[in-house]
């Protein structure tokens, strides 16, 4: 696996929120082993001050938190630092925490229990997307009809006018104008977006898959098509 680091050439920083002691010094110990720099606390009043002075590429939060819940703790980190990613832990099934996450901003969610590696594979592609992680000298662009994105700026615009998209967002968008035309399977996505695949019964794919055809098209005039039992084509027209 290759090794990421920021713009400065330090390693990636991860801020971790929860409020079970024994699963933050795991993530820690886990991200460190990783090559993280690792900050953690279990109060989420505490996270606007600490990604102010940290400013970590990926914010690990846990939806239910004692003080403040997730979301708000959320609302309250993009007013201030709006380029750290944030991933949701969320309980088991608790699809209306999920949506609510992804809705307010979240980049990415994980149930728990979860895999360790898993976790960590979600927080690096996550962090891939981050302005402050190492990028190419040069930018270049990637123009598929209307739909430009540069890979250096990790700019996104549609028909000239810029398109705000959260980092998993952009990710899956890049994976699609990389293979233009193509029918991309769900699981192919599923490993080049997320690291590997997360089991059958996970709907990553559809959930971002059904946001960025909003945020780059419409429901009548898709860019983005689905093919019955095949997956996914970017098209060159909506």
């Amino acid at each position: 696996m290759s090794v990421l680091r920021r713009r400065d050439g330090s390693a990636l920083r991860v801020l971790i929120v929860d409020t079970e002691q024994l699963l933050l010094e795991t993530l820690a110990t886990a991200f460190r082993s990783d090559g993280w720099d690792v900050r953690t606390t279990d109060r989420g009043l505490d996270v606007p001050v600490l990604a102010r002075k940290f400013e970590p590429d990926v914010v690990i939060l846990d939806v239910m938190l004692p003080d403040i819940d997730g979301i708000e703790v959320l609302t309250r980190l993009r007013s201030g630092r709006k380029d750290s990613r944030v991933l949701f832990l969320t309980a088991k099934d608790a699809h209306v925490d999920r949506m609510a996450g992804l809705t307010a901003g979240g980049d990415d969610y994980v149930t728990k229990p979860f895999s360790v590696d898993e976790l960590i594979a979600r927080a690096r592609s996550l962090a891939r997307s981050s302005a402050s992680v190492n990028a190419a000298a040069d930018a270049r662009w990637l123009v598929v009809g209307g739909l430009r994105l540069d890979e250096r700026t990790r700019e996104v615009r549609l028909d000239g006018n810029r398109v705000e998209l959260s980092g998993t967002e952009l990710n899956l968008l890049q994976f699609f104008m990389h293979n233009p035309h193509r029918v991309l399977t769900r699981d192919e996505i599923l490993t080049h977006v997320w690291g590997f695949d997360f089991g059958m019964k996970s709907n990553l794919v559809e959930m971002y898959v059904l946001r960025l055809r909003r945020k780059i098209g419409s429901d009548n005039d898709p860019r983005i098509h689905t093919v019955r039992g095949a997956g996914y084509i970017l098209k060159q027209d909506a």
